[in-house]
Formats: structure tokens, C-alpha cells, sequence
């Protein structure tokens, strides 16, 4: 969808506009989302961060799914200047001068910017950064640690009309644990997902499949999702979390995933752009007996979504066809 294209759905008589969820975990869904909900998510997100009309805000993400959507929606809604440029790996390469206020990015295109020294000035200039859309690794977070302004990882999802809390990846208030916006409240479901309730977006609880921990601040710290959990022979591996022990040791990209197995109902698997077998002596140095994945497998390309995340599904089918 082209911003044009967008603008006109927005200015239509239709209290609704039709977004689609990322697909992370299965076929993208399309779903109307009211304007008044994203106008409200928008305010509390402008608030929360600062901005102010006449801020710049720079679109980089695609207008197919929410979070390029609710960009156009925070700049109408607070009179941001809105710089427009094509979704890409390097949204920074074509901008010219301007000094950007607000952005939201997904991981890659942060790393990405990294990279490149003059993308990476343009990116430390940004007041307020916040990155969405899937996981930010440590060593990502630690290269952002020391960025002058602030940069935010976001939580939330299609159904909350973007993010509903933010923690800080810079300077000294830098943090694991996500703050929700004031207005959100959240809990805990009795098999320990995180359920949120936001009035102002979303009508009633909402009962999501992240596991998660409640810090008696109110924070809450994302520890994987309920239905990426691997229970292989009586044990239960969460596959966030194995991800995350063995990213500082693997560079090829990588993607841990399950497969059924008669004797233990289902094991682990790793799929790597890189070589299989020197993947599997990291798996054995670094992760523990019960951790380590039966199979390690070559694949040509890790399977995404069109948005940077995991395609869990698709992850999975490579594995059973293997």
C-alpha cells in the first residue's frame, strides 16, 4: 500500500481501517481496526515520548501492516513533519540532511545502519528510536547502549494497534523489563502469559501467548511464548531462550525450531544459514545436555516474515521435511 493509497482509506466515511497481522506464527490475517483506537494509540505513544508539532518523523516501514500505519497516524495526529522513504534494509542510505526526531525501525534496519558510517551518524542523531517487530539480540543492545538519545525496544502486537509499553536500550536507564503506558494495566494468566488490558485500544483483556514475569514495579519481562515451547521427552525447552544462549556464538544466521519424534514426542532442531555441523560443536560446548538440538540442519535462507520476524511455521515445516 502506498502512503496515497493510505491516506485515502484514512479520509474515507469508514470508521475503519483494514491492517493485517505479521504472520509470525501463521497466514497473515487482515482485520479492521477502528481510526478513533489508533488515533488514541498514537496520543499516548506522541505523550509518552515528548513529541511535539513541527517534529520530524521519518517512515521506513511498510504501510501493509500496523506499524507503518501507526506512524502515518502519530504524524496526523500530533502534526509531525512526516519524511517518507521506501521500506528497505537501509532506510537511512537515501535521507539527506535531515535531522530525524522520531523513527521506528525493525532490528535489521538498526543493524543494518550500524554498518555503515555515515547511516550510523544519521541514526544516533534520531531523538527518540523505537524498534519493533522482533528480537533484539545482546549484542545489538549493547552497540545502542551508548547512543546520546533514547532508543526504546517496543511491546505489543496487531491487536493492540502497535506497542502498549517500552523499555529503554540507552544510556543508564537502559533495561530488560518493559513499562507499560499509564493508561495499560497487565496481569498474569494462570499458565503465566501476559494478559493486557488497554481501554483505550482494545476492547477487554487481552490474554496474549508471551510467558512473561511481573516485577512488583509494574514492569514485566518477556521470557518467550507459550506455543514456542519444545517438550521433548518430559523436558520443556523454551526456544527464545536457547536462541538467545547461543547467539553470541553462532554468525551465520540462525533459527531454533521442533520436529515430531516418535520416542520423544518432539525434539530440537536447528536451522542455519552456515555450516550445519560446526553449528552442532557450538551446540554441545555451549548449551546444556537437555538444550542441545537432535538435528542441525543447512538451510539456503532462515525463514521470515515480510516484517523481520520468525516464521515459525515455516521453520517448522523445513524441519520435517528434512
Amino acid at each position: 500500500m502506498s502512503l496515497e493509497d493510505f491516506l485515502k482509506a484514512w479520509h474515507n466515511d469508514s470508521p475503519y481501517v483494514q491492517v493485517q497481522t505479521s504472520g509470525s506464527t501463521g497466514a497473515p490475517k487482515p482485520m479492521l481496526v477502528e481510526k478513533e483506537r489508533m488515533l488514541a494509540s498514537a496520543r499516548i505513544t506522541c505523550d509518552f515520548l515528548g513529541l511535539k508539532p513541527g517534529d520530524t518523523a521519518l517512515l521506513c516501514m511498510s504501510l501493509d501492516y500496523i506499524a507503518g500505519k501507526m506512524m502515518v497516524v502519530r504524524a496526523l495526529e500530533r502534526g509531525l513533519r512526516l519524511v517518507s522513504v521506501p521500506p528497505s534494509g537501509h532506510p537511512l542510505a537515501t535521507l539527506d540532511d535531515d535531522v530525524i526526531d522520531f523513527a521506528a525501525m525493525v532490528p535489521l534496519q538498526v543493524y543494518n545502519a550500524l554498518q555503515v558510517s555515515a547511516e550510523r551518524e544519521h541514526l544516533m542523531q534520531v531523538r527518540q528510536l523505537i524498534i519493533g517487530g522482533g528480537a533484539i539480540d545482546e549484542a545489538l543492545a549493547e552497540a545502542l547502549k551508548v547512543f546520546p538519545n533514547a532508543v526504546w525496544s517496543t511491546y505489543g502486537m496487531t491487536e493492540t494497534l502497535s506497542h502498549i509499553a517500552l523499555r529503554r536500550l540507552s544510556g543508564s536507564e537502559a533495561s530488560d523489563c518493559y513499562t507499560p503506558f499509564p493508561s495499560v494495566r497487565v496481569s498474569l494468566s494462570p499458565d503465566g502469559c501476559l494478559v493486557i488490558e488497554a481501554p483505550a485500544v482494545c476492547d477487554g483483556p487481552l490474554v496474549t501467548n508471551d510467558i512473561a514475569e511481573l516485577l512488583p514495579d509494574g514492569r514485566f519481562r518477556i521470557l518467550g511464548r507459550k506455543d514456542n515451547v519444545i517438550c521433548s521427552g518430559g523436558i520443556k525447552i523454551q526456544i527464545e531462550e536457547v536462541e538467545r544462549q547461543l547467539r553470541p556464538h553462532l554468525q551465520s544466521p540462525f533459527l531454533i525450531t521442533r520436529r515430531s519424534d516418535r520416542k520423544f514426542g518432539e525434539v530440537c532442531v536447528l536451522l542455519t544459514e552456515g555450516d550445519a555441523a560446526a553449528a552442532s560443536l557450538v551446540c554441545e560446548r555451549v548449551l546444556s545436555k537437555y538444550h542441545r538440538p537432535r538435528l542441525c540442519l543447512h538451510v539456503a535462507r532462515i525463514p521470515l516474515t515480510e516484517t523481520g520476524k520468525p516464521a515459525r511455521r515455516e521453520a517448522e515445516r523445513l524441519a520435517a521435511q528434512a
